[in-house]
């Protein structure tokens, strides 16, 4: 038996809502929209089941009082409707150019919810079927369906070219979930998929014989350096001053609009004051980790930025304080494998940094493991995880949501001025 949700609509708060983004790709790499996976943080379930008032209101209110463009960034939003929630027709109460409504594999095609759902293909929302198994009670579903989607984790790559040739129609989108190597990217491509979901773009490309070049050593040692102890204000100074690319971004990123600053800043030591050393730091690493990673989806950096600066907010929040620099690296520092493709353990072995991180990252032990465990499980949705790893490191669950809010408000501005 499911479980049920009786808190009263006033109870409801923003603190208690878990939302997480995955990416969704074209074929380059592109974004092309993202999932948002979410649930209330007092149950251990995802809010869209018995289409009760509260729930229904908890999903509304996620989108409207966040803001769906805070979320997907003004791109797609998929998002997980059930039975109870389709025939009440709420999708309707949500933006149809950017919503995409995914019909849960578990629902009952009866009359009720296929004329729900003709309704709202009619009012020109975009219809997704989600982890798509073919049975013949689901063709007035498929007629519909703008796109389909693949589960390349629990279904074998041979029954999903069966389930194909039961798709004759040309107009629909195959789109591969729970992609997660590149093998399996290029497999989905052949088989005529065109979007992609998965964290293979997080996965190192190795090629053996390959040597870490001169150029993407300098960048990294920079990296580790600006965000030691040992670097001083007046370094820091001189390193931006002297590389005019490096200011430029810099002037450009305190000049945004998420700054909202009256006046312009338009030297280092202006910058410097402002933002602080700290946060320069993160500024230069954030430069550093972007020029590594050119020709890489655009999304590996903004990942290795939620990473940093949700790493770095967990430290600040945690029972024993953490170096936030420390954590800020440590988070950065755990897509490098996939911005070098190089194995971890070789890449850290060349760097200047603490045992602690090295350990955390190569070993997977030490104690920043479960920090950056539990920003991995967050970004991936695994709610119960979370939660455990939240308990054990000793921190509140309920302000999660707003550091990961926090951290990819930062990434997306400190990405597009990288």
């Amino acid at each position: 038996m499911k479980p049920t949700h009786d808190r009263s609509v006033e109870e409801i708060h923003m603190e208690d809502v878990y939302v997480a983004r995955q990416p969704i790709f074209d074929k380059k790499k592109n974004i092309y929209a993202y999932e948002l996976l979410f649930r209330d943080g007092t149950a251990n379930y995802v809010p869209d089941i018995d289409g009760d008032v509260a729930t229904t209101i908890l999903l509304v209110n996620t989108f409207f009082t966040i803001g769906m463009d805070t979320l997907a960034g003004g791109r797609k939003s998929f998002i997980n409707f059930t039975q109870n929630l389709l025939q009440k027709k709420v999708p309707l109460l949500l933006p149809k150019a950017t919503t995409v409504i995914e019909i849960l594999e578990d629902v009952t095609p009866d009359p009720e919810l296929i004329d729900a759902c003709a309704h709202m293909a009619a009012e020109g929302y975009t219809i997704a079927l989600d982890d798509f198994v073919y049975r013949p009670e689901l063709e007035p579903l498929i007629a519909m369906a703008n796109i389909i989607k693949f589960d390349f984790r629990l279904t074998p790559q041979a029954a999903i070219k069966d389930y194909l040739k039961q798709l004759s129609r040309n107009s629909l989108c195959l789109l591969a979930e729970k992609v997660e190597t590149h093998d399996e990217f290029d497999a989905a491509q052949k088989m005529g998929f065109e979007l992609f979901q998965g964290y293979f773009f997080c996965k190192p490309e190795i090629i053996q014989g390959r040597e870490i070049q001169g150029s993407q050593l300098t960048l990294m040692m920079i990296m580790a350096q600006v965000n030691s102890n040992t670097f001083n204000c007046d370094e820091l100074e001189r390193l931006i001053a002297r590389d005019m690319g490096l200011s430029y971004k810099l002037f450009k990123y305190l000049n945004s609009a998420f700054f909202a600053r009256a006046s312009k800043v338009t030297s280092v030591k202006q910058a410097l004051v402002y933002l602080g050393e700290k946060e320069i730091r993160r500024f230069v690493s954030l430069v550093a980790m972007s020029r590594l990673a050119e020709g890489k989806p655009g999304e590996l950096i903004r990942a290795a930025c939620i990473r940093g600066k949700f790493c770095e907010l967990l430290g600040a929040d945690a029972h024993k304080q953490t170096s936030p620099s420390e954590m800020f690296t440590l988070g950065m520092f755990s897509l490098i494998d996939a911005v070098i493709d190089q194995p971890m353990e070789k890449i850290l072995g060349e760097l200047p940094l603490s045992s602690q991180i090295k350990h955390a990252l190569i070993d997977a032990k030490g104690r920043l493991a479960g920090h950056i465990a539990l920003v991995r499980s967050y970004e991936a949705g695994q709610w119960g995880l979370v939660a455990r790893l939240a308990q054990a490191l000793k921190l509140d669950g309920n302000t999660l949501p707003a550091l990961y809010l926090q951290a990819y408000k930062w990434s997306d501005i400190a990405a597009e001025a990288s």
